[in-house]
């Protein structure tokens, strides 16, 4: 019975281990469809900004949410530097934005030519997009090193919400909502 046990004890142990290879992590995370956002930071009176689909939220009170920034990101470092910035939920028609923003740039003075991306300001002069199914006007309240990315947590200050439908990355794609499921009543205690 001992021995049984051991082995038993073993191979959960080595379970605990177990290898995932980068490609397999991407393609099950892939299996999580995400909204698209686009995250702005004034630095030095320009527009930066970054996709990011690793963006949810934190806490109701105070209102928290928070971004993974990749440390090799230009962004990383400029919200570091304001610690102040602007998240942008993508409406379906935004998909080019959403492609402009991904790629790596040297800076991003041709946005509203290549993508038809237009700006407002807020009083703090952080960047809104126009067109935008919501912003989150975001002030930084901490950072945890994580891996190579970074978590940005920030405390929401503002918010705008328009209507409209957003854009989804799926699998490695960009998708928009289907046939809309009925809604399930709500519970007492339901958020």
């Amino acid at each position: 019975m001992r021995g049984s046990a051991e082995n038993s004890a073993k191979h959960q142990g080595s379970s605990l281990h177990m290898t995932v290879t980068p490609t397999e992590f991407r393609s099950a995370l892939g299996s999580f469809a995400t909204g698209v956002t686009v995250i702005t930071v004034d630095y030095e009176g320009e527009v930066h900004g970054m996709t990011a689909n690793a963006f949810s939220s934190v806490s109701l009170d105070p209102p928290l949410v928070l971004v993974c920034v990749d440390h090799r990101a230009r962004t990383h470092a400029h919200l570091h530097s304001r610690k102040r910035f602007g998240v942008n939920v993508l409406a379906e028609d935004q998909q080019i934005i959403s492609e402009y923003y991904a790629r790596p740039a040297q800076d991003h003075r041709h946005a509203e030519r290549e993508a038809g991306a237009h700006f407002d300001r807020t009083a703090h002069g952080t960047p809104v997009l126009n067109g935008a199914l919501a912003y989150l006007e975001c002030r930084l309240h901490s950072a945890q090193d994580a891996g190579d990315h970074t978590i940005f947590i920030a405390e929401v200050e503002q918010v705008v919400v328009r209507g409209g439908d957003p854009l989804l990355y799926y699998r490695g794609g960009y998708r928009n909502i289907g046939v809309s499921q009925p809604k399930p009543p709500e519970y007492p205690g339901q958020a």
